[in-house]
Order: structure tokens, then C-alpha cells, then sequence
């Protein structure tokens, strides 16, 4: 008999849930009208603000536009990008609303930086450097090597890659790819690999894959464990299920969105551990250095001294970066962050060329040097004073609304919250030093929402007292006070369609405010699944495949742990081996005393119970070290024994891509 056993791996720029739920309205496509999701028109508080905005910022300045638009070669302005069955994955096309003067419901410093994401095609950076831009969230870049392309950061999704490099040699020349470049573990810098080189090729013209140091361990592993909540928050903060329109998405600051289409990846046939590397790859000479911490676990820039061009990867961009991630993630480090943007301007300051996995290009060495230490001296700025800050004992909420950055660094436009933002940065210092508990007794074990949100109704003598307060404040331009208010009866009573339709709208007045592409976006999608609910689809596991064979097998074991049904666990004692016949691996799992544990071991008669895997039951295609994780995605694996047990206590195995509620309890 089989025993089949699902373990979910979701990642975090991927669709989750699996729950049966009434369809969702879809909002595709360009030219929609600016209410088709509900959202209400900007009040004349929000219109204000946002024209605070416009008079604050030197938003006339063309500098960057003549960045973004230098060395164009080619753009395609139909630029679409579907998957075999048809699927849209990516529409540059939805985007050309973004024009002219900003509408009152968007940022103007959010416009202006979306207008610039929109600037999309084949780019000349430099002589024998070239990027594609706008056909992913990231950035693909080409460096001509003596027989073929460099490829650096090969997107997200195969069939963006696919195109884009498609696009490239069309106007460049058909060369093979003649090397590959992971600056980073985020899966937009990788996810598209199969997109430009197949396995086969690659083995076949031994292909050189550089990748920064614990590469693959990193991009495989965020997302196991944490990441059917990554991926659901991801939702809220790319704006997945929002029209594009300027009631809605207009871009992540960061670029327009991610793609999403069929992921995969490739190992690295060499790793950078040490800054200095210098490597001749293709002809082409190389000075690498390591930023594992940055931006990301494992992270590279590197530096062309024969072009004095400066790669930064995402170390800096054109905008505030997270120290925390809406998504979820570990917090980083600003300190280690600023020192490698030091580290870089000590090594690499002779520059006259800077580009990155994100945005456009800067050129001549004072300007180059200008953006690097803004951009260092933000981190550093953010990190020391949020710490001063509670060190006077200020909390993090009143750290993040007390804290300010200096003239010089917040005029600058790289250093504008377009992805990050100084309020949640701040925060994530004190997360970082100082955890969750702000110090005070009444936040050491509050009521949940649901209880607390009944209670806040009571006191304020009923649902029908709190929204007509509630409404007085929502008049007077108070937005951020309703949402915190009318939540709490959303929580109390989600079937209150008054309260929803007030929270909604305070939810909308709050995303048009937003200069944040991810605030907008969450606020906008928390309005947007109180009108219409939450999603009723789930990721398609298969579209992973390539990526997930390579995940070490004890991350799967991890998967389960996470997933152990403790109730139904206490008083059962189990283990299990898991042999992998093919690849002489097996794993013993240990259920016990609610917990569960694994370990590389020898299989052992007695009470232990065997699941065996091996070649007869897995798919012909594909290599032989990773046919596990193929088969443990698609759920089945061999048993040598009728009903091996485990899967009693481990039931949520085939569950865990129900899509959660957010918004409401």
C-alpha cells in the first residue's frame, strides 16, 4: 500500500492557500476604472496631504528620469510575458495608466518613483555591460565575456527570464550564456535560472555558477519552515490581488511587482566566502566582495576594474530598503549593512560606473560616491538613533513616530521610504536589541483580538456608539485612529458590514497616503479582503519543483516538525525511519513527548517502523538527487508496514496552504 504524506513548501513571493472558500472577484488588465475593487476617491485630507507632499520634495528634478532612459537600445512596449498554457505572469502593458501628474489618491514621491520603474527594455550601462529592466521585480544584467553572455541575477520566474534574454539577443547577437551570477539567496535573483541555461546544458559546458557563500542552503530554507506565513503575507505586501490602477497597485518601489511563473535554480559550482575574490570569468576580471547579513543571508557585489564599474547587487538601491520585511523575515542588521557599503567605498571608490539588481544606473565617481554614503550613512543613522532613542526609554512605536532623518540624508531621494520606511526600520532596531515586550507591564500578556475587540465595544457602550465616534474621527481626516478603533469591532463582530465598509475606507485613505509601495499595498489589500474576502486558491507545488531538489533532506524533516499536531502527539511515542534507497540516506524520525526530531542514521530493526523511498516509485526525469524532494512534494512515498502511525499526529500536512484570515478573525 502507499501512505501519502504532503509536505507543503511554499515560497515566499508564491500564491498560498487551499481552503474552499466562495470565489474571489479577479481585478486583470489595463484601463480599468478607478472603483472597480470599491476603492472610495481620495478625501480632501488625503488630497492635501499628498499635495504636502509634491511642495516638500524637489520632485522637477530630471536627474534620475535621464538615468533611467540612458543607453536604451530597445524596448518592447507591448511587453507581456504569459506561461505555456497561457497564464499572464507578467503585463508591463498594465502599467501605462502611470503618466504625467499624480492622481490625488497616489504619493506624488510614490508616482514619481513609479514612473521611473516603468522606464523598462534593453539598456547599455557601459561598454560590454547591458540590463534588461521591468521585466521582473529585479533587474537581469548581461557582462560580454570572450565567448558568451555573463548572466547576473536571472529574475524570478523562467518564462520572464526566457523572454528577456530572448529580447537581448535579438538585439545583441545569439551568444550562449557563458556564465552565471547569484548576487543573492532572494529567489527574484534566481528563481528564473532555467529560463536561460537548462541542467543539461549547463553540465555539458561546464557552465560556471558563481554564488555568494551558504547560497543555496539559504535560498531554500527561508521559506520551509515560516513560509505558508511569508507567502500569504507576501500577498498583502506586493499587491498581488489589487488592480493595477491608481486606486490601486502602482508599483512595490522597488520595481513593479514580482512574477510569478515556474521557479527553479541551479547549485553554484564555485562560492565567494572572502571579500577581495578575484576571479577571470570569461575573459572578464572580477573582485568580489562578501556581504553575508546585508540585505541578505548570503549576499555578493562585485567590482569590474578593467570597466571601474561597481556592482552593488541590493547592498544599495534607489530607495530605503527593509531592515525588516512586511512579509516576515529575521530582522537585519544596519550596522553590518553600512560597514559592507563602507567596506565598499574603501575598495571599489574609484567607480565610474555603479549598477544594481534593482532601479537604474548612476554614472561618474562623484556622484557614485554621494549615493554610497548617503545610503551608509542612512543605516548607520537609523540604528544609532533609534537605539539613542531607547535608551531614554522611548518604546517602539514612539521611536518610530519621534525619529526623523537629517535634511541631507531625507532629501535625497535614494534614501526615500519606496520599499522600507524609516517607521518600521526604527522599529526593527529595537526588535532587533530588544525583542517584542516594549517594557511595559500592560503589553506583557494582552487579551487577543477577538476577546479584546468585544471589551473596547462594551466600553464604548456599543457598536452603534463606537462607528458614530468612529465616523466623527474618519470626517475630520483621523485614519490611522478609526483603523485602530473599528478594528476592534471588526474583531468582535467580522459580520458587521458597517464596520467593515468604514475600515475599508479608512484603509484606503491611508494606502493614497502612503510614499511606501508596500504600505500602500497592504493597506489597499486589507480594504480590498474586507470588501471581497480572502484568497480562494492555493500555489501549484509543481511550478517549484526545480528549486525544492535541492533542499537538504533534513528540511523536510523540519517541515513536519513544525506541523506536529501536539495534542493528538501527547503520550504516543514513535519513530520512523525515512530510507532513501537511492540515494543510501536515511532519516529517523522521533515523535515524542510533543516534540519531533530527526537525525541522519542507520536503519534499525525493532519497534521503529520504515518508510521507504526509492527509484520504481519516483518520475523518470530529472537527477538523481532530487527525486526525493519531487516525490515528497507530490505526497507519496513507500511503506513497508500497513499504517505507520505518523500520520495520525501529523495530519496538517495536507493542509497548511489554507490561506488565513488577516483582516478579520
Amino acid at each position: 500500500m502507499q501512505w501519502w504524506v504532503c509536505v507543503t513548501i511554499i515560497l515566499a513571493l508564491a500564491l498560498s492557500g487551499c481552503g474552499k472558500r466562495e470565489e474571489a472577484p479577479t481585478f486583470a488588465g489595463a484601463n480599468l476604472p478607478p472603483d472597480v475593487a470599491g476603492n472610495t476617491a481620495p478625501s480632501a485630507q488625503t488630497a492635501a496631504l499628498n499635495a504636502s507632499v509634491a511642495d516638500s520634495l524637489p520632485l522637477a528634478d530630471q536627474q534620475d528620469f535621464d538615468d533611467a532612459q540612458r543607453g536604451l537600445i530597445a524596448s518592447d512596449a507591448e511587453l507581456r510575458v504569459a506561461s505555456a498554457e497561457g497564464t499572464p505572469i507578467w503585463d508591463m502593458g498594465a502599467y501605462g495608466f502611470i503618466e504625467g501628474d499624480p492622481p490625488p489618491s497616489v504619493n506624488p514621491s510614490l508616482w514619481r518613483q513609479a514612473r521611473l520603474n516603468n522606464i523598462h527594455g534593453l539598456f547599455e550601462v557601459t561598454k560590454g555591460v547591458y540590463q534588461l529592466r521591468g521585466y521582473d521585480l529585479a533587474n537581469m544584467s548581461l557582462i560580454e565575456g570572450e565567448t558568451g553572455w555573463i548572466v547576473v541575477d536571472p529574475l524570478t520566474a523562467e518564462e520572464t527570464a526566457r523572454a528577456a534574454i530572448s529580447f537581448a539577443r535579438e538585439h545583441l547577437g545569439d551568444k550562449p550564456v557563458s556564465a552565471v551570477i547569484f548576487t543573492h539567496s532572494h529567489i527574484d535573483h534566481f528563481g528564473g535560472v532555467l529560463g536561460i541555461l537548462t541542467p543539461e546544458e549547463a553540465e555539458a559546458r561546464q557552465v560556471p555558477i558563481i554564488a555568494p557563500e551558504l547560497f543555496i542552503d539559504e535560498a531554500t530554507s527561508e521559506n520551509i519552515i515560516a513560509g505558508v506565513t511569508m507567502s500569504r503575507r507576501a500577498l498583502y505586501m506586493f499587491g498581488l490581488r489589487l488592480p493595477r490602477g491608481e486606486r490601486g497597485h502602482v508599483g512595490s518601489g522597488l520595481g513593479k511587482g514580482p512574477a510569478h511563473g515556474t521557479f527553479g535554480i541551479l547549485q553554484p559550482t564555485e562560492t565567494i566566502s572572502k571579500t577581495t575574490t578575484e576571479l577571470t570569468i570569461d575573459g572578464v576580471q572580477f573582485v568580489f566582495q562578501n556581504a553575508p547579513g546585508s540585505e541578505a543571508p548570503a549576499e555578493l557585489t562585485f567590482y569590474l576594474p578593467d570597466l571601474k564599474t561597481f556592482c552593488g547587487a541590493e547592498v544599495v538601491s534607489h530607495n530605503m530598503h527593509n531592515l525588516y520585511t512586511l512579509r516576515g523575515a529575521k530582522v537585519r542588521d544596519a550596522i553590518k549593512w553600512s560597514g559592507y557599503i563602507d567596506e565598499a567605498l574603501a575598495r571599489f571608490g574609484d567607480a565610474e560606473v555603479y549598477f544594481g539588481s534593482h532601479h537604474w544606473p548612476i554614472w561618474g565617481n562623484e556622484r557614485i560616491i554621494d549615493f554610497l554614503e548617503k545610503q551608509r550613512d542612512m543605516y548607520k543613522y537609523i540604528n544609532d538613533q533609534a537605539l539613542r532613542l531607547a535608551l531614554h526609554g522611548y518604546t517602539p512605536r514612539e521611536i518610530a513616530e519621534h525619529l526623523e532623518l537629517p535634511e541631507s540624508l531625507r532629501t535625497s531621494f535614494p534614501n526615500r521610504g519606496y520599499y522600507g520606511t524609516l517607521k518600521h526600520n526604527a522599529k526593527a532596531v529595537y526588535q532587533r536589541y530588544f525583542g517584542w515586550y516594549d517594557g511595559n507591564p500592560a503589553n506583557l500578556d494582552p487579551l487577543p483580538p477577538t476577546e479584546a475587540g468585544a471589551k473596547y465595544v462594551e466600553l464604548a457602550g456599543g457598536a452603534a456608539n463606537l462607528l458614530q465616534s468612529a465616523q466623527a474621527a474618519y470626517d475630520k481626516g483621523e485614519y490611522r485612529w478609526v483603523a485602530e478603533v473599528v478594528n476592534h469591532l471588526v474583531f468582535a463582530d467580522p459580520d458587521n458590514q458597517e464596520a467593515r465598509d468604514l475600515l475599508a475606507r479608512a484603509y484606503d485613505q491611508l494606502g493614497y497616503q502612503a510614499e511606501s509601495g508596500p504600505w500602500r499595498d497592504v493597506y489597499l489589500t486589507g480594504a480590498f479582503e474586507l470588501r471581497h474576502g480572502g484568497p480562494d486558491e492555493g500555489i501549484n507545488l509543481a511550478s517549484a519543483i526545480d528549486m525544492l531538489k535541492h533542499a537538504p533532506l533534513e528540511r523536510f524533516l523540519d517541515a513536519m516538525a513544525v506541523r506536529l499536531n501536539a495534542p493528538k502527539a501527547e503520550g504516543k511515542e514513535m519513530i520512523v525511519n525515512l530510507i532513501f534507497t537511492d540515494l543510501d540516506v536515511t532519516l529517523r524520525a522521533r515523535a515524542q513527548e510533543l516534540r519531533l526530531t530527526s537525525l541522519r542514521a542507520r536503519p534499525t530493526p525493532g519497534r521503529e517502523r520504515d518508510v521507504e523511498d526509492h527509484p520504481r516509485h519516483l518520475s523518470s526525469n530529472g537527477d538523481r538527487q532530487g527525486r526525493h524532494q519531487r516525490h515528497a512534494v507530490y505526497g507519496r512515498l513507500g511503506n513497508r508496514r500497513k499504517s505507520p502511525g505518523l500520520g495520525e499526529i501529523l495530519p496538517p500536512l495536507r493542509q497548511t496552504g489554507r490561506a488565513f484570515n488577516i483582516v478579520v478573525p
